[in-house]
């Protein structure tokens, strides 16, 4: 009997393109791994074709971005309290769920795919419980999952299970929105995988370069193209003549350089280096001197490749004022929770939580208190942040002008590029995914009065 147990046994043999997926998820749930930053490498040094490619991407930001909408549907089917399942079987079955959900798989494919992952990563017997979750699962249609959220009348606990965001973040868009269905055109965008952007470095590429490659023209930037494809098989980004950069980052650090003046420019927080690369490039058309300073040496390291021999110091922004200099323009692009770009970086809306933004507040208004005291009279100092939250915007732009008399709120407003609607909030730019297909980028600018 033993033997023919050996003989009927075989080996789990996963396709590649999933296991290499649940490797990434688990990556980046049990070890604050970043997806945006694993995949592509992951990617670059796999063989896989581009088909399989694709899958992977799918099905580790899509896993990532939509696990609380499973785990919703997963909780119900097991049979021990889903908090306390082994984090394996966890990973495994969003990320069978998702196939069978989210993506144009058939049932009986999805979950035998699923399954020989789960024999593979998680041990045989753990495979079985997945076999059965997921076969629960497929039992009923999606449809008819769902349907019972129609029953909940609290529009936070509803939009939190159907849209896949934890309830502090949907109460956080309210307070900013004051529309419930606002609200959930926000959340649906976050769900919805964004193109790549191009940006081209005045000096060195323009955006008839990236339209002349086949990209389509950003709406509102002028030097942004959005292209169907890895932008890393491009010359231009190759060669480093232009950069991938979303339009709202694009429109921040233009509208910046469109305010600032005089002969020096500081990026306070520069890493990894997106708006540096950008500034850079605008100073050096105008003669200006530019330095970007970033706290993390790996990062910094970034920084350097894209600012083409501008000056990069590595140190902590709240301790400028020992280099002895003071700026004609300063960009603060402070750390934040990043509400604003939860469709690129889909595990950041499971990773935050209101201890992040207590602390994440505090680390700003030190690093605008550090950036100011280096600040030439009539210098500009501009404030940004990838997030729409209440307390990292408008709050910190009262909070500067109550402690700072010397400092002057700008509007933005006469800066803005021709068509941009709804953009403004108090007289700083607040973009919107929803209804500007951007980031929600948020930049305030001050001017010092001598």
């Amino acid at each position: 009997m033993v033997e023919a147990r050996r003989n009927t046994f075989k080996s789990p043999k996963p396709d590649a393109s999933r296991l290499l997926a649940f490797d990434l998820i688990s990556e980046v749930n049990r070890n604050n791994g970043y997806s945006n930053l694993l995949l592509p490498q992951a990617l670059t040094e796999s063989s896989l074709e581009e088909r399989d490619r694709n899958l992977v991407t799918e099905l580790v930001y899509g896993t990532i971005r939509m696990q609380g909408k499973h785990d919703w549907i997963l909780s119900q089917i097991s049979d021990r309290p889903w908090s306390e399942v082994d984090e394996g079987i966890v990973d495994v079955a969003r990320m069978g769920v998702h196939q069978l959900h989210e993506m144009r798989i058939p049932d009986h494919a999805a979950v035998a795919a699923t399954v020989e992952v789960a024999r593979k990563r998680v041990g045989e017997s753990k495979a079985s419980f997945v076999n059965a979750l997921l076969r629960n699962v497929t039992r009923k249609s999606m449809q008819e999952w769902f349907a019972p959220l129609e029953d909940i009348k609290e529009p936070i606990e509803r939009m939190a299970i159907q849209y896949s965001h934890p309830e502090w973040i949907i109460s956080a868009y309210y307070d900013l929105l004051k529309d419930w269905d606002q609200v959930e055109l926000a959340l649906a965008i976050n769900n919805v995988p964004a193109l790549p952007t191009l940006v081209a470095w005045p000096g060195y590429s323009s955006q008839a370069d990236l339209i002349a490659i086949g990209a389509e023209p950003t709406k509102f930037s002028a030097l942004g193209a959005r292209w169907k494809g890895n932008p890393g098989n491009l010359e231009l980004i190759r060669h480093r003549l232009a950069g991938v950069q979303d339009e709202g980052s694009q429109l921040v650090a233009t509208l910046f350089a469109s305010f600032a003046g005089g002969g020096k420019w500081l990026d306070l927080c520069a890493g990894p280096g997106g708006k540096a690369a950008l500034l850079a490039a605008i100073a050096r058309e105008r003669s200006i001197d530019f330095t970007a300073n970033e706290i993390s040496t790996p990062r910094a390291q970034l920084v350097k490749r894209v600012v083409h021999g501008a000056r990069v110091w590595i140190g902590d922004g709240r301790d400028i004022a020992s280099h002895n200099e003071k700026f004609d323009a300063i960009l603060i692009d402070a750390p934040c929770t990043g509400l604003g770009a939860l469709r690129r970086r889909p595990e950041v809306r499971w990773r935050r939580n209101l201890q992040d933004l207590r602390e994440l507040t505090a680390l700003q208004r030190e690093l605008i208190e550090s950036a100011v005291s280096i600040l030439e009279p009539h210098a500009v100092l501009g404030y940004a942040t990838c997030s729409p939250h209440l307390a990292e915007t408008t709050v910190q732009v009262n909070d500067i002008l109550k402690k700072h008399p010397e400092l002057e709120l700008l509007d933005i407003t006469p800066n803005l590029p021709s068509g941009l609607e709804g953009a403004v909030r108090g007289g700083a730019l607040a973009l919107w995914t929803h209804k500007h297909g951007t980031d929600a980028m948020f930049l305030a600018i001050f001017v010092k009065r001598a």
